[in-house]
C-alpha cells in the first residue's frame, strides 16, 4: 500500500480533506480548482496540520491524531514539487540540484536521467519552463526521498514542453519506482499518470 490517508481540516467555514487507499506507482489527485487537493498534498507534506485522521505512506505513519503521531515535514522523506518550480535565482543549476541533496554523488545519474546534464552551469532564470520542472523534479530526487508529492507540475507548459515534462514523470514512475501521489485538474494527465488509481475530488 502506497499511500493510506483519511485527513481533513477545516480553513475558515471550508473542511478539505479525502479518505482513500492506493497500492504501488503513481496516484493522481484529480478535481477542479478550489476542491483542495493541494491543500491535501501540503498535509502529506507536513506542511499543513490536519484536524483530524490519518496519514501513512508505505506502511510508515507520518500523521495520526488519536495515537498523537505528527512527523516533521523534513523527517518524512517525501520529495515534494510544487506548482511554482521554486529555484534559488542566486544558485546555478548544478547547485540548486544539490542544495539539500543527500550526497552528490547521484547528481549524474539523476541529471542523465531527466536529460538536465546539459542545464547544470546555467542559471534559473534562463531556462524554459519545461526546463525548470525537470530541474524541481531532479532536485526532489536528489534528497532520495521516501515518495514524490507534485503539485500541477504540467501546468502553464505549451504542449511541447508539457510532453517532455511528462515524459519525464513517466520515466520516474517506471524505472524508480518511487510511489507518486499527483495533483492535476486535466483529465487527459490524471488518466496516463494515473491509470487506475485516480482519486477523484
Amino acid at each position: 500500500m502506497s499511500f493510506d490517508i483519511d485527513v481533513s481540516h477545516r480553513r475558515g467555514g471550508v473542511v478539505v480533506g479525502a479518505a482513500f487507499q492506493s497500492g504501488a506507482g503513481s496516484t493522481v489527485l484529480f478535481g477542479p480548482s478550489g476542491v483542495g487537493k493541494t491543500s491535501l498534498l501540503m498535509m502529506i507534506a507536513g506542511l499543513l496540520r490536519p484536524d483530524r485522521g490519518r496519514i501513512c505512506v508505505a506502511g510508515r505513519p507520518l500523521f495520526d491524531a488519536d495515537r498523537r503521531i505528527n512527523i516533521a515535514p523534513e523527517h518524512r522523506r517525501a520529495g515534494v514539487v510544487f506548482q511554482d518550480p521554486r529555484l534559488f535565482p542566486h544558485l546555478s543549476v548544478r547547485r540548486n540540484l544539490l542544495y539539500g541533496a543527500d550526497g552528490p554523488t547521484t547528481l549524474a545519474e539523476i541529471a542523465t536521467r531527466l536529460d538536465i546534464a546539459h542545464l547544470l552551469d546555467r542559471w534559473p532564470r534562463t531556462l524554459s519552463g519545461g526546463e525548470a520542472r525537470r530541474v524541481a523534479i531532479g532536485r526532489a530526487l536528489l534528497r532520495k526521498p521516501d515518495f514524490l508529492l507534485l503539485d500541477e507540475p504540467l501546468s502553464s507548459l505549451d504542449r511541447t514542453r508539457r510532453e517532455e515534462a511528462m515524459q519525464v514523470i513517466e520515466r520516474v514512475r517506471d524505472d524508480m519506482r518511487l510511489p507518486m501521489l499527483i495533483v492535476t485538474h486535466d483529465p487527459e494527465e490524471a488518466e496516463r499518470l494515473g491509470g487506475d488509481q485516480i482519486i477523484r475530488l
